[in-house]
């Protein structure tokens, strides 16, 4: 137990009628985090983070009250946001200039590099970053093809259509042949290029199975800074336009 970090968020819950409703007020992220340690057994969360807060929220100062309070309290040792997958800069510069909490959590992957900026000010800075969605929905395994399909009830039914694979299968072919070069799986090059940033502290992957959780960290390879940056360019030159695609598909 004392070698695992507890990493939670706080700011949307389900209000009565079941719906999810975006709450930031000092009184609920008190209870929520009070709630939180309960259910845990524990004396603290290592890690406590606003979701999705916005600009707004912040500025109100009931959210970032209440998270100060926690940390003096001990009952969290650090506090950030989590930010917007597509626009992560309101809340990130909000924090960086008046120097408030401690860490990120953000969308960073092969396809999506919008937030490489604030991983490089985060490590001037000293904040922590979790990268999140590093597989862009399973997209990233490489198991895709341009004939799979998703069921309706899915969200990658509309996230991943047949126009989007087709792009996608055809512009990662460079990727892919990372990994044969450094032998690992399609897997594996995808969430080393995430770790070759120094100012990432962590990555989430999804998974449902042990098997999930060993395949992660055995592809893990130490990419050079040569071919992390040839995966930058192919940003520029061909992944920005799929994002953009991508926002729109939702």
């Amino acid at each position: 137990e004392k070698d695992t970090l507890i990493a939670s968020k706080v700011g949307h819950r389900k209000s009565a009628e079941n719906k999810i409703v975006l709450d930031y007020s000092y009184d609920y992220i008190i209870s929520a985090c009070e709630a939180s340690l309960r259910r845990l057994r524990r004396d603290q969360i290592d890690y406590y983070q606003l979701h999705t807060a916005k600009v707004a929220d912040l500025q109100d100062g009931a959210c970032v009250e209440a998270m100060d309070k926690l940390l003096r309290d001990g009952k969290i040792r650090h506090w950030g946001v989590s930010l917007n997958t597509f626009n992560p800069f309101p809340e990130a510069d909000y924090l960086f200039e008046d120097d408030l909490g401690q860490g990120f959590q953000l969308v960073l992957n092969v396809i999506n590099q919008r937030a490489l900026p604030i991983v490089k000010d985060a490590l001037k800075k000293g904040y922590g970053v979790i990268a999140r969605m590093p597989l862009q929905f399973g997209l990233l395994t490489g198991k895709f093809t341009r004939d799979t399909t998703f069921e309706k009830d899915d969200h990658r039914s509309f996230r991943l259509t047949p126009e989007i694979l087709d792009q996608s299968i055809s512009v990662l072919q460079p990727v892919w042949d990372l990994a044969r070069k450094y032998e690992t799986s399609n897997l594996g090059i995808s969430l080393s290029y995430i770790l070759s940033y120094p100012g990432i502290s962590t990555v989430i992957p999804g998974l449902r199975t042990a098997e999930q959780v060993s395949q992660n960290v055995d592809g893990l390879v130490t990419i050079s800074e040569e071919d992390r940056q040839s995966i930058e360019e192919l940003y520029n030159e061909h992944f920005e336009t799929l994002l953009k695609v991508m926002q729109e598909a939702g």
